[in-house]
């Protein structure tokens, strides 16, 4: 037996109750001196005392029914939440289901100004062979042209095709960079991307060294923080911009500095994927990017990860490149020989015309406006339920939304998810933001526990079935407390 504390949302006081370790989940209700307590207005701060907690540990601590697998490497914190949405059929009527959790941008036709993206597309008979694991040349090219048009005019240092590498989606490029990186630190921030904690334990020839940002700070990234890191070994740095999950933005004057601090010390790589996101510059189409700030494309260790996935909303399509010097690019490029094989051609052909400069201008500054609106609309909806938002998002279509305010049982991340389960929603606990790739530390104590990341890609009629559902799910415990 042991003894589990338990707060009662009568007195506000610390109860001791007994409990067996086999079972936590079976305690019959108990009467207290003063108080009854019943499983439903429990609020139990270990990882025992709660079932989604018990069900999320189970399904990362990994099983080897057969030799040699490791079922821990399968899975990120999306694919987590969905299979545990079919549990409630969200497979079966996913048209009933408002998925808050999915980091996808709407990819229907219908925004004001954006252009129409292709229903059909021509295969040329040299896209029917293999193509090359770099990408297509003339791919290449224009992915070097926009940036040098969008970022590098008036410098003399311009990148060229050989400076870009196409790769079939954003993982696969960080999986290539991974791959290519020496005996190194790699520093990174938390909360961040989920899908680096897996990249960061799958190669050995690195160590992955966190640095924890606070909320009471907003998230940022301070110059300071990098060169401290520098100083202290770290020769890589990663992190999204925009950010992922939070939706802040590291921009100039600041970026700069960063840039900066690490020319000539350690690479920068930039994971620029929501870099079209921006709401910095009233919805101007301005994007952010590192790209900005190189002086030499041969000299900075600067790699600079984006696609057709979030800012041209084609995440079907499965079409990133790699920006960065020439000797990176092409180690970058080889490995995928051994990796995954290269991009689709097709595709590629397809997405060349689509890259033309003023076009996407254009379509920068529909993409911004419209969703702006939309982070205006759910930002005042969760404002009104009573959620405390103590910034709103500069860029991203994210809320990293803060649950400490909510009743109890419903105050952590994964609580939270399991009650919106209830009412057909989805969104992604914070737990799967912080970068923990041994996952020893016990849950409670993430400083992402009480959060879960709120996304604002899907549709406006999807937001509206989706803040309903929060709003019963708050109004249901707020009852239930009181």
């Amino acid at each position: 037996m042991i003894r589990v504390p338990i707060v009662c949302f009568v007195c506000g006081l610390m109860h001791r109750t007994k409990r067996k370790r086999t079972k936590p989940n079976k305690r019959k209700p108990t009467n207290n001196k003063h108080h009854t307590f019943f499983q439903l207005t429990l609020y139990v701060q270990t990882e025992a005392g709660s079932k989604i907690h018990r069900q999320f540990r189970a399904a990362h601590e990994g099983h080897l029914p057969h030799a040699g697998l490791d079922a821990t490497r399968a899975s990120t914190g999306v694919v987590w939440c969905t299979e545990r949405a079919s549990e409630y059929g969200f497979l079966e009527e996913p048209d009933k289901w408002a998925n808050l959790g999915q980091g996808a941008p709407e990819a229907e036709d219908g925004i004001d100004g954006s252009f129409l993206r292709p229903t059909s597309i021509d295969v040329s008979s040299a896209a029917r062979e293999y193509g090359p694991t770099a990408g297509i040349k003339p791919m290449r090219e224009a992915v070097a042209h926009l940036y040098n048009e969008t970022h590098r005019k008036g410098k003399s240092s311009l990148y060229t095709w050989e400076n870009v590498c196409i790769v079939p989606g954003g993982r696969s490029g960080l999986t290539r960079i991974a791959a290519v990186l020496g005996n190194a630190y790699v520093g990174f921030f938390i909360p961040d991307y989920t899908a680096y904690s897996e990249m960061l334990s799958l190669f050995k020839n690195f160590a992955a060294i966190p640095t924890p940002l606070s909320e009471a700070d907003g998230y940022h990234i301070h110059p300071d923080k990098i060169a401290t890191e520098i100083a202290r070994g770290t020769s890589v740095i990663l992190t999204s911009n925009p950010r992922n999950p939070t939706g802040r933005v590291v921009a100039n004057p600041e970026l700069a500095e960063i840039q900066d601090i690490c020319r000539g010390r350690a690479t920068l790589v930039s994971d620029e994927f929501y870099s079209g996101y921006n709401y910095t510059s009233n919805c101007d189409g301005s994007t952010i990017s590192a790209a900005e700030n190189v002086e030499d494309v041969d000299e900075d260790d600067v790699l600079i990860i984006d696609g057709l996935t979030k800012r041209f909303r084609l995440p079907g399509w499965r079409i990133a490149w790699i920006l960065g010097p020439k000797e990176f690019i092409k180690a970058i490029g080889s490995c995928g020989s051994y990796l995954d094989g290269g991009a689709n051609a097709p595709f590629q052909e397809a997405a060349i015309p689509m890259l033309e400069p003023s076009l996407v201008q254009k379509e920068m500054i529909a993409l911004q406006r419209h969703f702006r609106d939309k982070r205006d609309y759910v930002v005042k909806r969760l404002r009104d339920m009573g959620f405390v938002i103590k910034y709103v998002p500069d860029s991203t279509f994210y809320l990293w939304l803060n649950l400490e305010g909510l009743p109890g049982p419903i105050s952590d991340g994964l609580n939270f998810f399991q009650a919106c389960l209830e009412e057909k929603v989805i969104v992604v606990p914070g737990i799967f933001f912080d970068l923990n790739p041994a996952r020893r530390r016990d849950l409670f104590d993430s400083p992402c526990h009480h959060f879960v990341r709120f996304s604002y890609g899907p549709r406006m009629e999807v937001l509206e079935l989706g803040c309903d559902g929060i709003e019963r799910v708050v109004m249901k415990f707020k009852k239930l407390v009181n």
